[in-house]
């Protein structure tokens, strides 16, 4: 009977102890509750501060330090702007040099054209100035490319190409064969 009763003792003072353990927890949790609330009331007042409302309650002191702290803000948001600012001018002028590199090659593309073009007109003239109406006409038009195209036939002196891939236009030969 007495085992039975210290074993009786025995867990009732080691629960008595698991809920003084329990109860100090719950009185930690409380008062970390308390201190986070009172943070965050504390934090919420300098929100409010710093967008320029509830100001009558401060101090000439706390004013000027509010100034200075809201100076530093400025200050640092001003160079990250400036710094975003010179990033996007930098990424625009390097596109601006590749569009500008793009133009002048495709500017260079048809100036080469128009000179193909104008040397392939002049050769097309000067083969119907030197050929006669009753004679067949056979004029042969070269390109840089090595492209050799006959221009005439036996057809009674009209004009027609030799191969349907020529580098002459439909509207050019057609003016050809009206001359």
């Amino acid at each position: 009977m007495e085992r039975i009763l210290e074993r009786y003792d025995r867990y009732l003072y080691s629960d008595k102890q698991l809920v003084g353990r329990d109860i100090s927890q719950s009185e930690n949790w409380v008062l970390e509750h308390a201190k986070l609330k009172a943070r965050v009331e504390v934090l919420e007042k300098n929100k409010r501060n710093f967008m320029g409302e509830d100001l009558d309650s401060l101090s000439l002191k706390e004013l000027q330090s509010l100034e200075h702290q809201l100076h530093a803000a400025i200050k640092s948001i001003r160079s990250r702007k400036n710094q975003a600012m010179f990033e996007s001018i930098s990424a625009l002028q390097k596109k601006d040099k590749a569009l500008q590199d793009h133009n002048n090659a495709l500017l260079k593309k048809i100036k080469e054209r128009e000179k193909n073009t104008v040397q392939q007109e002049g050769q097309l003239i000067q083969c119907s100035n030197n050929s006669s109406i009753l004679q067949p006409q056979y004029c042969l038009t070269s390109s840089r490319d090595g492209f050799v195209g006959r221009v005439g036939g036996d057809d009674g002196g009209a004009s027609s190409l030799a191969e349907p891939n020529s580098l002459l236009p439909a509207w050019m030969l057609r003016l050809a064969t009206n001359e």
